[in-house]
């Protein structure tokens, strides 16, 4: 029997950006494969390129070489609407700063990924997915009417909400306060065991990166541990 595709497949990518001083090397010839249903911890030092790497991965950033394929999709040459499409079906994202439409709801917050991918009854299924987060109650409130961590519990809904095959997460628990923080981690992973997608975690917290199965350390933009939790 064949073993399933990579939901998560770098080959020898690289990211170098212009700078007055010159070219800045992001990420050097980086290669990295994540499994269907594998929960990946990506930790360096601040500037190592973590989060580039997220970008890069989730489409939101065009690799300078090598190629990107992600849920068995070849992303690395798409266009901006294509790559909009594609996520749409495929990728979750969750920010540190959460990224909520402060013009709207909780609820079309999270209806607005299922909105753009045509999923009926998308207000419905964006209810049930605040009421998993435990905001049943905050489905009308802005925003701006909610606490860090709710704020975050809807981003968490609306990055899930669509069932996608990979899960990215950018230091969801950086702006939180340690026990919100242990809320929110704790509400991730049981998003994950919950729907089985793939999670690809970014972080500085070597205690949050040791609940993922695997730990990736990236430094000056290259891989230099791979390594199973223990």
């Amino acid at each position: 029997m064949q073993n399933p595709a990579p939901a998560i497949d770098l080959e020898d990518v690289t990211l170098t950006l212009s700078s007055a001083a010159g070219p800045v090397h992001i990420l050097v010839g980086v290669s990295l494969a994540v499994g269907a249903g594998e929960t990946v911890a990506l930790l360096g030092p601040s500037g190592s390129g973590k989060s580039s790497l997220l970008m890069v991965a989730a489409g939101l950033e065009a690799a300078t070489s090598g190629r990107v394929i992600v849920a068995g999709t070849d992303i690395t040459r798409m266009g901006e609407d294509g790559l909009a499409r594609f996520r749409c079906g495929h990728v979750g994202i969750v920010f540190q700063s959460f990224h909520l439409i402060q013009t709207m709801t909780a609820l079309e917050n999270v209806a607005v990924p299922l909105e753009l991918a045509s999923t009926a009854e998308a207000f419905e299924r964006a209810k049930a997915e605040l009421e998993a987060v435990g905001l049943g109650a905050r489905l009308d409130h802005y925003p701006g009417q909610l606490s860090g961590g709710e704020q975050q519990r809807v981003a968490l809904a609306r990055a899930i909400a669509p069932r996608p095959a990979v899960l990215f997460a950018d230091e969801p628990t950086g702006n939180l306060d340690g026990q919100t923080g242990a809320d929110v981690a704790d509400l991730l992973f049981a998003l994950h065991a919950r729907s089985q997608t793939t999670l690809f975690l970014v972080t500085h917290e070597e205690s949050l990166a040791k609940r993922c199965g695997r730990i990736v350390r990236l430094n000056d933009g290259r891989i230099v541990a791979d390594s199973r939790a223990a």
